[in-house]
């Protein structure tokens, strides 16, 4: 199969976005389009079905170019934002998980690694991650809940020549699969100053800070167990993770990482794919609506030609135009080096809760059928309750805009 063969959305036609991108753009989008057409879209729904997880194509994505694909060197494609944000469009058009995947993997833990990685962890870890032949995850969220990491209970001490983790975290993805994980923990070391902006006040507890470790997860007293009895992001794995005195040596520690500005500057990447993945969902349930509607009749005529469909599908559109250009500019910025975590925030939330509408709208277009498989709009709909929770829900979202806005910290 050619580029010219891999099957464009309808709505291209009404808004020429392609010629807003470079020809390295749209190439990077039709190859994650062509992988979502052909790989993920003709098992995505039994796999969501039986809760499974299709790992053998991990290191697909890594041929691909895919996993780390924003960074340079190590293996890695070092390609641009926007790039990097269509190949999320595409891969959350199929499913949210598969995103999710790139994310986890690319964003998070391979992010951590480059950004705050001595030379010789970028070597151990980076080369085999960009391939896909090793798996990572980023450990930070914890059972009593994710927006509060400054509360932090996971800790680590030192013993000689070894770090002593202990604690527990939750939600965390690919956790069982993983090979090394990114684990966030807290140290008895002073804070470093000018570390207390932070999305959810102080930094950490007083007299402690949080430091970043690499552990591989098959050290002794490193537990991940799959999260069971999910309703959204079924063909994805996300566990619950037991630290029980794991020990790492010394230069385990990410250097380059201290106080929670660490995740934070991993977040910041993640979110940022959210913006543009999750109008891949949206465009997804915008489709199946309009080819529903042209295609099914009541009255003896199509209801697209109802002008109530027509109004519905028109709004829709228009958010999902609206969400993608809101996500080029975002790309153009962060190209520039001038993307601030407050405009990020602007992009996650417009993104995901316009998105879950337009799968709202989709499925009442699609009337009882709608809520079957054999549309994908509920399975979107599911998804992104889960996409609408992590890497900062709504509320975290809108209380970083209303700092920005007032320069009052309502945390």
């Amino acid at each position: 199969m050619t580029d010219a063969d891999v099957t464009a959305p309808r709505i291209d036609a009404v808004f020429d976005f392609d010629a807003l991108l470079t020809d390295d753009e749209r190439e990077w989008q039709q190859r994650a389009r062509r992988f979502a057409q052909e790989r993920i879209l003709p098992v995505i729904e039994d796999d969501f079905e039986r809760k499974h997880f299709r790992r053998e194509l991990v290191r697909e994505l890594g041929e691909l170019g895919f996993l780390g694909m924003h960074l340079t060197g190590y293996g890695c494609a070092g390609a641009g934002a926007v790039s990097y944000g269509l190949v999320c469009l595409e891969l959350e058009a199929a499913d949210s998980g598969w995103r999710t995947f790139v994310s986890v993997q690319g964003s998070l833990a391979m992010s951590a690694i480059h950004k705050y990685g001595s030379e010789e962890q970028k070597q151990r870890w980076l080369p085999g991650m960009a391939k896909g032949e090793l798996i990572g995850c980023f450990a930070l969220t914890e059972p009593q809940g994710g927006s509060d990491p400054a509360a932090m209970t996971t800790t680590a001490r030192r013993d000689g020549d070894e770090w002593v983790l202990d604690g527990a975290k939750r939600w965390i993805g690919l956790a069982s699969l993983a090979d090394v994980a990114v684990v966030w923990a807290r140290v008895a070391e002073p804070a470093e100053a000018g570390d207390a902006s932070t999305e959810s006040g102080p930094s950490t507890r007083s007299g402690t800070t949080v430091r970043g470790f690499l552990v591989p997860t098959s050290t002794p007293g490193f537990t991940a167990t799959p999260i069971d009895g999910k309703l959204s992001m079924r063909a994805s794995v996300q566990c619950d993770v037991d630290l029980d005195e794991v020990r790492v040596p010394a230069d385990a520690m990410l250097p380059g990482a201290s106080g929670l500005s660490g995740p934070f500057g991993c977040l910041n990447e993640a979110r940022y794919g959210i913006v543009w993945g999750a109008m891949g969902a949206a465009r997804s349930c915008l489709e199946s609506a309009l080819a529903r509607s042209t295609e099914r009749e009541v009255f003896g005529r199509p209801i697209g030609r109802n002008q109530l469909i027509q109004a519905k599908l028109a709004d829709m559109f228009v958010e999902v135009e609206k969400g993608i250009l809101l996500a080029l500019h975002l790309g153009r910025l962060k190209e520039r080096g001038a993307l601030t975590p407050a405009q990020i925030s602007v992009g996650k939330l417009n993104s995901v809760r316009e998105a879950l509408e337009i799968a709202h709208q989709a499925r009442a277009i699609l009337a009882g059928d709608g809520i079957t498989n054999a549309f994908p709009v509920m399975r979107h709909a599911a998804n992104l309750e889960s996409v609408r929770t992590y890497e900062g829900t709504d509320e975290i979202h809108q209380l970083v805009l209303g700092r920005a806005l007032t320069g009052l910290n309502a945390f």
